[in-house]
């Protein structure tokens, strides 16, 4: 993957050693006994990837003294998930933020903020991306490119040597993307009053119901916290009177909960109307080969007006 070509850069300047896994995916005893055979490592994963590797009893029974770190990113790395992989490894989790138009290099969530769980706003600041890096300015707009106090969401942009020069032979994706001079990610967030920088959504993925934005990953974090619910997407369904309508593709524990009690869940922590309309109960979610939850198919699903994919 590019993140594997990007990482890789720095360790070779240091003279270090690549390992790729023999597997070629993510393989709990693998990853164990590779640990056990090489001192310092640092790995690249997903967040599925670290929520897998911290539920395999082979990672959580292995000598992990030779674990350095695990980066994650590039996709939402859920609270809940968070908090059990800091268990099983310790305070080794850094995250960064970034896209291929500024690899890498938008913000990031260092290894001793995540280890700092006595701050008093460390369940806030493990929730965002942590602060912009010091090769980029990171500012958060509205819809007339007008720069956002701390606390309002809207799109955020960013500038910096570190920034694409625009898209191979596409002149007008590279002018659309880069106006005005910043580099418009397309990802929806806010800045706090200390500057740590927390993503909403992809904009795309942004629910206007009624007239009022839900971001999905609200929602979704707070299904996850019930203890039926394995995994969860949430995305927006065409609906004629109020533009979109909530809907949740559900996997079910082995608990599976009732869409009663996923009501109740949402209603105890969230406004009202932000709550699913409709639970779709499904073995799996679409997902990539790096993990990510392909919300696009959810969607087409949808508006086809077939049934949910099992």
């Amino acid at each position: 993957s590019s993140d594997l070509g990007l990482y890789g850069l720095p360790h070779i300047a240091r003279g270090a050693v690549s390992v790729i896994p023999e597997s070629g995916g993510v393989d709990g005893a693998e990853i164990a006994a590779l640990l056990d055979r090489w001192p310092g490592v640092t790995m690249f994963a997903a967040p599925t990837m670290v929520k897998r590797l911290a539920g395999d009893p082979a990672v959580a029974g292995a000598n992990l003294s030779h674990l350095k770190a695990i980066i994650y990113g590039g996709a939402p790395m859920y609270l809940a998930d968070l908090e059990a992989a800091l268990d099983v490894f310790g305070p080794r989790l850094a995250q960064i933020y970034g896209q291929g138009e500024t690899p890498m290099t938008i913000t990031a969530l260092s290894k001793a903020e995540h280890a700092d769980r006595d701050h008093p706003r460390w369940r806030e600041r493990m929730q965002s991306v942590g602060f912009p890096r010091t090769d980029v300015e990171v500012r958060v707009i509205d819809e007339e490119g007008a720069f956002l106090p701390p606390g309002e969401p809207g799109e955020i942009v960013v500038r910096g040597d570190v920034v694409m020069a625009g898209y191979w032979e596409q002149p007008e994706a590279t002018a659309e993307t880069l106006r005005g001079g910043w580099l418009h990610t397309g990802d929806i967030g806010s800045f706090d009053e200390d500057g740590y920088l927390t993503l909403r959504d992809r904009s795309k993925d942004l629910i206007i119901s009624g007239g009022m934005n839900i971001y999905p990953r609200e929602v979704e974090e707070v299904l996850l916290q019930h203890p039926g619910v394995a995994a969860v997407a949430v995305v927006g369904r065409p609906d004629p009177e109020w533009g979109e309508a909530v809907v949740a593709f559900v996997v079910a524990g082995p608990d599976r909960p009732s869409e009663a009690d996923l009501d109740q869940a949402c209603l105890d922590r969230i406004a009202r109307f932000k709550r699913p309309k409709e639970y779709c109960f499904v073995d799996s979610l679409p997902t990539n080969n790096y993990g990510k939850v392909l919300k696009r198919e959810l969607r087409d699903r949808l508006r086809a007006g077939g049934s949910p994919p099992k």
